[in-house]
């Protein structure tokens, strides 16, 4: 397939280096990161591709008015927002870019954890208002414990190659993979990984099956489990749950990137009471879903979209 004339509508911000590279792929390129969602259902249909992150949603009825659309791609490692039964029933490819973010996302991992058992955002800004406190904020060390990988795609096996060095045990589970790549991550069943992790490692994508799959419930099945991460998606992990989970005496600290309402501003009178304890909460680390977000993983997304349209057959390789 030749995509001479071939126009690509991206609808979200992108490093600025998509355009050229699509020009040089041989497509037309319409970058408007600003467009609504309106506007894109009423010109879809000039579009052969669109590229996308996390505005929009490519549904049935987006699906049906893009009549000339070949492809997806979607910046990223998500893939929630698109209806994919639908849109491979009309024989339009998706990808996506695992692979882009995948390093950003395992090294953002363990920034966290080592700075929620260091105490280090705590002691900077001690020491920056002069109290010098030794003791109080004696640290934790991650050699020894045993960390559990629920997901073992792109991202978990990514954290999993990036705690070599640290000596702790490294589980991982994964309903849908046989093996592991790395000689020092042990695969388990779920009934090990309940019984054995110390600290969970969420990296599953958000699909019916695991919509708020860890709830208290789920949580409460683990035997020994005093830290959870979550960079994944929040609607994976119930907030309140990870709530009642420290009230328990159960949890001992929670880093989390992602939240079920990433629209802080604007949530409900239960989301914000349920944030408000996590948030004044110590042994609770947050961050703005940034986890794959650096500046070297903007550029290598693009890199990785154009490569897969390439092998895919969606572009021109002259």
């Amino acid at each position: 397939m030749n995509p001479a004339n071939q126009k690509v509508l991206i609808v979200d911000l992108m490093h600025e280096s998509i355009v050229s590279m699509l020009l040089e792929a041989g497509f037309e390129p319409d970058y408007r990161p600003e467009i609504k969602r309106n506007e894109v259902h009423e010109i879809i249909d000039a579009y052969d591709g669109i590229i996308i992150r996390s505005k929009l949603n490519i549904d049935k009825e987006l699906i049906d008015k893009a009549t000339k659309l070949k492809f997806v791609a979607r910046a990223g490692a998500g893939i929630d927002k698109v209806d994919y039964p639908y849109l491979t029933s009309k024989g339009i490819k998706l990808v996506n870019a695992p692979e882009g973010n995948r390093d950003a996302v395992g090294e953002h991992a363990i920034g966290m954890l080592l700075s929620l058992f260091h105490n280090l955002n705590r002691s900077n800004r001690e020491v920056k208002s002069g109290k010098w406190d030794r003791e109080g904020n004696r640290g934790m060390e991650l050699k020894g414990k045993t960390l559990g990988i629920y997901g073992y795609g792109f991202m978990g096996s990514s954290l999993a190659k990036k705690l070599q060095g640290f000596e702790c045990r490294v589980l991982a589970y994964d309903k849908y993979k046989s093996d592991v790549d790395l000689n020092w991550v042990e695969k388990v069943g779920l009934d090990e990984f309940f019984q054995e992790v110390e600290i969970l490692s969420i990296h599953v994508p958000l699909t019916r099956e695991t919509n708020e799959l860890f709830d208290s419930e789920y949580l409460s099945k683990f035997s020994k489990l005093k830290v959870i991460i979550n960079t994944s998606r929040g609607e994976v992990l119930k907030l309140n749950a990870v709530n009642e989970a420290f009230d328990s005496g159960k949890l001992h600290g929670a880093v989390l990137d992602v939240l079920e309402n990433e629209k802080i501003s604007s949530l409900t009178e239960s989301e914000q009471a349920e944030f408000d304890k996590l948030a004044n909460n110590p042994k609770v680390l947050l961050s703005p879903h940034v986890a794959g977000w650096t500046f070297e993983s903007y550029e290598r997304i693009n890199e990785v979209l154009v490569s897969k349209l390439k092998k895919e057959g969606l572009a021109h390789v002259s």
